[in-house]
């Protein structure tokens, strides 16, 4: 018999002489060596705070031990034992024996789980202290240093207060949280949370053995790249070390119940129990935003989520392939727009407002100088940057760090400087960039003016030339291509959009029968037909319209380079004479209008249905603002424009009023406001100024349309004359949002998924422009449980459902304010 045998033997006749001569029934906090937990038993915590005992997750059969919150009414499990050996039935005992052992077993009295211990002790008890720690001790000895073993040293997926995640390097143990499997078994999932001690301590999620997210490092006020982490009147926070012991930490400061906890899709989440709500309050969540991305932008690519698109090359540094950062593939990161020549002696650059890079291959000196600290790196050809460790009082201690840079942010306002190795040479560009831009000016205007005239000529042969072609295919139709748009709205070969002719098109659509028309808009009729065996949908300019030759090349300049699936697909284009129309996909289930605002057919849109709608929408327009080589302001979202595919996918539609955006958020101004009343923005409708926050605004009154089934519009309220808008507000205000959501749904709604869009509905809506979300923004707010700001006052918080004299637009600007959108003159 070999020495795991005789340890098994000797247990199992240790436990089979307690079954024999030991009563069940475990009371107080306590499991001694005469009373145990069996299933259906519950032991708590002095304060009762906490409890133990027995439970099955979600709507498994399988039972574990676990530990909850004794007084909340929601069973909220905080640590399990037996996470990868459920019960499978009702037989389980918990049971503590020498030498200062804690067993569970089944009804067999077959081993399910223990604790192990390397000391023992004559009188062994397992205690569930005040903190939520299970501890295995000598009866009466409360010393923490002289526990056998506690719970707090294995967590499951709950970080309590007081709880220790780091590295003891006494004994080599490491505390990480890991994830559930999923809500029914709590098994070790992907995601597990460390406190990682490797270089200057951070904190990292990892799924599997790859990092996903890093905190930064620890700056001795908060991590230097947890945006969302922040100094809170209800507990303190911190990464504490000395030569024994690395280790994260959160106290408590006031009487509220917290945790921390990681999610089964790797989100690190900050919750507070509402005694009011009687529910949990998410109080920040982790990611925030893409940039949380661990390395999104490769080595020295630096994140801002403000920008479009998101990754950039720190100052004096370039794309490694530039090929693949065209295609938004950031993975290679940047490099040196001057390679380093150490021997020639390099420079330190600043840059200000930064998350520190991952310091897992760093050094750091708590008592040094900054001065110190450079000095130490300009010495080292290896050395590639360094800063400061400490931001209190100035700054304090050396942080080097000796490999390329990953994982670095660029903040607006917190964030830290960083001093990075560049070359001797740059220090030319930067001391005589002054003195070169007063030459530049001396030599560049007489240049400038013969290159603007070579550049004109080319124009006007360009021009000639094109003008030229037109005329030779002039009278040809039926051919099949790739086609562009000219200046005046006809497709010319060259562009990647099938042209189609005149006759496949009537013949698809049966002569354009009235029996096919499925709908129609300010660009003209829109027919259902079939081509190839597929189902189209055909838009044909109206010969009357005044807007649709300009919409008919916004939508095949625009729409055919855009490629979502939030974003409905062009299939090609017909031009012939002055029939102009455009094919596109069939959508069976048309606009989502139909569907909102009709009381039978809003039936068919339960809550999950429309909270993917929703979504679908967001993400769709966030493509358009940041993500799509174009940058497009739609400038026409409304229900209407929102078509749905046979599995309800939504899919933003017309283009034909969109603009290009500029590279800020700031937009441009119009004397010709267009658009649909009750979906525009103030500062668009009064005073023609239109942005990305534009879009935001008409998301937002379509978010509120979505959850409350009722059109802006339209609606009518028998206790007031307020709009959707100032209904959806006054109820926010009063903390009744809920009472928004459309009656067909009844129960099938999640009340915080509901409650939560209604909130960035109304963050989308806010009178200034600034204010808004930006849509990747309102994207992660929608899908994550953090805490929301609170919103401020909507714009357009009128009475009344008329435009009447609530809707004045400026003396100068001409308004589209119809549902199927025409101009109209403003009264001077």
């Amino acid at each position: 018999m070999n020495a795991l045998q005789r340890n098994d033997f000797y247990l199992l006749l240790l436990l089979y002489l307690y079954s024999i001569n030991h009563t069940f029934g475990a009371t107080d906090s306590t499991i001694t060596a005469t009373q145990f937990l069996k299933d259906g038993d519950k032991i708590a915590s002095h304060s009762g705070s906490y409890e133990m005992g027995f439970f099955s997750p979600s709507v498994s059969e399988n039972r574990y031990v676990g530990i909850w919150y004794k007084n909340i009414s929601v069973r909220t499990v905080v640590w399990v034992a037996n996470r990868e050996a459920p019960l499978t039935g009702a037989s389980g005992i918990l049971k503590v024996i020498e030498p200062g052992i804690l067993v569970l077993v089944n009804g067999t009295n077959s081993v399910m789980w223990s604790t192990n211990t390397s000391r023992s002790v004559q009188n062994p008890v397992a205690q569930l202290l005040d903190s939520g720690n299970l501890v295995v001790k000598q009866a009466g000895d409360d010393n923490l240093g002289n526990f056998l073993w506690q719970s707090f040293d294995h967590p499951s997926d709950t970080l309590l207060p007081g709880m220790k995640l780091g590295w003891n390097f006494v004994t080599g143990r490491e505390v990480y949280l890991s994830s559930w499997k999923n809500e029914e078994d709590p098994a070790p999932g992907d995601y597990t949370y460390h406190c990682d001690p490797s270089g200057y301590p951070q904190n990292i999620v990892k799924k599997g053995s790859d990092v996903v997210y890093c905190s930064g490092p620890w700056n001795g006020l908060h991590f230097s790249g947890a945006i969302s982490s922040r100094d809170s009147p209800l507990y303190t926070f911190g990464i504490f070390s000395s030569k024994t012991e690395v280790y994260f930490e959160f106290n408590l400061t006031s009487s509220v119940i917290t945790r921390l906890t990681l999610s089964q899709n790797g989100a690190l989440q900050r919750w507070t129990w509402g005694d009011h709500a009687q529910d949990w309050i998410p109080y920040l969540s982790i990611p925030t935003d893409n940039c949380d991305v661990y390395k999104l932008c490769g080595a020295y690519g630096s994140c801002n989520s403000q920008n479009s698109p998101v990754c950039g090359c720190l100052d004096k540094f370039v794309p490694k392939h530039n090929e693949d950062w065209q295609k938004a593939d950031w993975s290679s990161g940047c490099v040196r727009r001057i390679e380093l020549n150490c021997l020639q002696g390099d420079i330190f650059l600043k840059y200000s407002h930064m998350k520190l890079p991952d310091t897992r291959n760093s050094w750091s000196n708590v008592t040094m100088t900054l001065e110190e600290c450079k000095t130490i790196c300009s010495r080292n050809c290896s050395c590639m940057a360094y800063s400061n460790i400490d931001i209190r009082n100035g700054g304090s201690g050396c942080l080097l760090w000796f490999k390329d840079l990953l994982d670095i942010r660029q903040l607006s306002k917190e964030g830290q400087d960083i001093y990075i190795r560049i070359a001797a040479c740059e220090s030319d560009s930067l001391e005589k960039s002054d003195g070169k831009k007063r030459k530049v000016l001396f030599w560049i205007l007489p240049l400038s003016v013969g290159l603007i005239l070579v550049i004109l000529s080319m124009l006007i042969f360009h021009r000639r030339r094109k003008k030229a072609l037109q005329l030779k295919r002039k009278g040809r139709s039926g051919r099949n291509g790739n086609y562009k748009m000219d200046h005046s709205g006809n497709c010319e070969e060259e562009f990647e959009i099938p042209m189609f002719d005149l006759s496949t098109i009537m013949k698809a659509t049966n002569n354009f029968s009235i029996d096919r028309k499925i709908g129609e808009g300010g660009f003209g009729p829109v027919y259902k037909g079939i081509l190839e065996g597929r189902e189209i949908a055909v838009k044909r300019l109206s010969r009357t319209s005044k807007q649709g030759e300009g919409e008919f090349k916004n939508e095949v300049l625009y729409v055919a380079r855009l490629q979502h699936r939030n974003l409905v697909k062009i299939l090609g284009c017909c031009s012939d004479g002055e029939e102009k129309m455009l094919i596109y996909e069939y959508l069976p289930n048309g606009s989502l209008d139909s569907f909102i605002f009709d009381d039978t057919q809003s039936k068919a849109l339960d809550w999950p249905k429309r909270f993917h709608i929703i979504n679908g929408i967001a993400r769709g327009l966030m493509y358009l603002h940041q993500d799509s080589q174009l940058r497009i302001i739609h400038r026409d979202l409304k229900a209407n424009n929102i078509l749905l595919d046979k599995d309800m996918n939504p899919k933003i539609s017309d283009f034909g009023l969109a603009k290009i955006c500029e590279e800020d958020d700031i937009g441009a101004m119009t004397n010709r406001v267009v658009g649909t009343y009750g979906y525009l923005s103030p500062e668009y409708a009064l005073h023609g100024k239109y942005s990305v926050k534009s879009d935001v605004f008409s998301f937002g009154i379509l978010v509120l349309e979505i959850v409350s089934g009722k059109s802006n519009r339209k609606f009518s309220h028998p206790d007031h004359n307020l709009n959707l808008l100032g209904h959806a507000w006054k109820l926010y205000i009063q903390g009744r949002s809920i009472e928004l959501l459309d009656e067909c749904l009844g129960d099938s709604c999640s009340t915080s998924e509901v409650v939560r869009s209604i909130s960035v509905g109304l963050l989308c809506v806010q009178q200034c422009p600034e204010d808004r979300l930006s849509m990747s923004s309102a994207v992660l707010m929608l899908n994550n449980e953090g805490v929301l700001p609170l919103a401020k006052q909507p714009g357009f918080y009128i009475e009344g459902n008329a435009p009447g004299g609530d809707f004045t637009p400026s003396q100068s600007a001409q308004i589209t304010v119809s549902d199927t959108p025409i101009t109209i003159l403003a009264a001077r």
